[in-house]
């Protein structure tokens, strides 16, 4: 997911480069999106990871 996140990033930035401003802020706010979607699954898993860790031991 982060991976996507930082592909689209990175396309957002040359677009910018090169003065296409449409494709630069929908690639930017598809990155944003992938970002904070990645890092809610990464709390999730880690909240789930130490409730189920609790209860095997």
């Amino acid at each position: 997911m982060f991976k996507w996140a930082l592909i689209f990033a990175v396309i957002a930035l040359v677009a910018a480069l090169l003065g296409f401003g449409g494709i630069a802020g929908a690639a930017g706010g598809i990155a944003k999106i992938l970002f904070f979607v990645g890092l809610a699954l990464v709390a999730l898993f880690v909240i789930l990871g130490a409730t189920v860790a609790k209860k095997v031991t």
